[in-house]
Order: structure tokens, then C-alpha cells, then sequence
């Protein structure tokens, strides 16, 4: 049955089948069809639009139309196939490792980040093939790091403390918030102060913190928070930081989409953190 629901829109004039939007698409909603990318179902399609950063033509969009559920089941077991993994046995949250060590998301691997094993990237088995796993989505995939492989940040940069300021949620923060006014934000995912020790002495060194997530909160109501913020607080400039999982480019997204509609033209920024809390080298989207 048909409901009105979030869904992926693809732009066919704006698409060049580049295909990165395929590899950032965990329940294979999408695939290559004669150049152009297209929509496998509507049914694998979760809504929540990870995959829109990865297009460098902007040919992606979520909009709201009447489809059939999102039916992960199916989604998983779509891509199972696709990939060639093997049927999973068991709880249906946990992903299964194939012999080569590789996962069934295994293109999400953040072994092309430098620096990192080929081992230990979401839905990389561990050893022996033992893939981590929740669901589909990279950005749940359950991971573990030995200390050998965590890195060791050494903070020299002098004593640092916390925000300063009440709230830090995004959409908690009024747009007419004093500690907004010739600041300069750092709109960062709510995972990223617990994943690194540098987050207060090198990402957010001498910004105004706002925080959310992008793959549980509504980012259409975070681009209109931030419009507002960008057109009426007086900032002089605004960063976002997401963890390299591809379900957070939907920060950056909203960014964008904020100043847009705000009409403004202070300057964005982006960084990116890896799931170990390091800065990523360079940003995927």
C-alpha cells in the first residue's frame, strides 16, 4: 500500500553515471541503467538521502511522493544478491563476513582513507571474516579497534574548555542567541565530541558549537533553523563537521540548502572525522 513519504528523485539532464551515488546507496536503491543513474525500487529506498552528497552534479534530491514502503528486508537481500555474499543465518541486524574478510557493504570500506586497514572499515570482517554489522547502513556497522590501531593524539596546543554557551542542539538554538553574534560555527554531528579527543582542542577551537544528527533528526527542519540563523544572528562564517560514514553527509547537505535559502553568501566549510576520531584526509562527498 502506498503512502506519502521522504524518497529519492533523480535529475536524468544533471546525471553523467558517474556511479558514486551507487556506492553510497547502503540498500542498493540505486543502479546504473543505460548511463543514467535510476531507482532499483522504491521499496529500498530508505528516505533519508545519504547518497545526495556523493553527486558532484547535484542531480539528487529528496522530495515527497506516494510510494510503497521502505522494506529494508528486502533492501539487504537485494544487495546480498548483488554483491554475491552469502545468505545471512541468525539475527537479521548482523552482517555476515565472507571468506576474504570482506563484509557485504564492503565498498564502504574505509580502507581508502590513508592510514587505515583494509580490516576494519564498515562491514569489514575482522580476521576471519566476521563482518559487524546493524542494519545496512555503514554508519551503524559495528566496529572494533584494538589499541595497536586507535591513533594517539597528542593535544599541544595549550588548555582548552568547553562551548561556553546553552543550548547546542540545532534546532534548540534561536537564531537570536547573543554568543551567535560575530561567531564563528562549527555545526558538527553529535557523535563526533565523543569519538575524539581533539574535538574542543582542534575542531572546534574557538567556535560556537551546534550539534545534531543528520540520519535520526529531520534535516529539512535544520536547514530552515540554520537559513534563519545565517540570515539574521550575524556570523562570520560557518563549518560543518560529519564523521565519514555516508549517512552524515546529510549535515553538509543541510548547510547548503541553508544557505540557499537564507540568501546569504557567509562562508561554509567542511570537515570530516574519521570513525576513530581523526581528521580525515580529505572529504569523501
Amino acid at each position: 500500500m502506498k503512502t506519502t513519504r521522504n524518497i529519492l528523485e533523480i535529475d536524468e539532464e544533471r546525471c553523467d553515471g558517474c556511479g558514486a551515488c551507487v556506492l553510497d546507496c547502503a540498500e542498493g536503491a540505486i543502479a546504473i541503467v543505460d548511463g543514467k543513474a535510476k531507482i532499483v525500487s522504491d521499496s529500498f529506498c530508505d528516505g533519508l538521502g545519504a547518497c545526495l552528497g556523493s553527486c558532484p552534479q547535484g542531480a539528487l534530491r529528496i522530495i515527497q511522493r506516494d510510494a510503497v514502503p521502505f522494506d529494508e528486508d528486502a533492501a539487504m537481500e537485494h544487495v546480498r544478491k548483488r554483491d554475491g555474499a552469502q545468505p545471512r543465518t541468525g539475527d537479521h541486524h548482523s552482517a555476515q563476513g565472507r571468506p576474504d574478510g570482506h563484509g557485504v557493504h564492503g565498498h564502504y570500506g574505509l580502507a581508502r582513507q590513508a592510514g587505515q586497514g583494509a580490516g576494519h572499515g564498515p562491514g569489514h570482517g575482522h580476521g576471519g571474516g566476521h563482518g559487524g554489522g546493524h542494519g545496512g547502513c555503514p554508519g551503524s556497522m559495528i566496529r572494533s579497534f584494538a589499541k595497536s590501531e586507535a591513533p594517539m593524539f597528542g593535544v599541544a596546543e595549550g588548555p582548552v574548555s568547553g562551548p561556553g554557551h546553552w543550548p547546542l542542539k540545532i534546532r534548540l538554538v534561536p537564531p537570536t542567541a547573543p554568543y551567535l553574534k560575530d561567531a564563528d560555527v562549527l555545526v558538527a554531528a553529535d557523535c563526533a565530541a565523543a569519538a575524539s579527543p581533539l574535538f574542543h582542542s582542534h575542531f572546534a577551537r574557538g567556535k560556537v558549537v551546534l550539534i545534531g544528527c543528520p540520519k535520526f533528526d529531520d534535516t529539512d527542519a535544520y536547514a530552515q533553523r540554520l537559513a534563519e540563523i545565517l540570515a539574521t544572528s550575524g556570523i562570520r562564517s560557518m563549518t560543518v563537521l560529519r564523521m565519514e560514514v555516508p549517512c552524515c553527509r546529510g549535515l553538509t547537505a543541510a548547510l547548503a540548502k541553508a544557505r540557499e535559502l537564507s540568501g546569504t553568501n557567509v562562508p561554509l566549510n567542511e570537515m570530516v572525522m574519521t570513525c576513530q576520531g581523526a581528521p580525515a584526509p580529505t572529504p569523501l562527498a
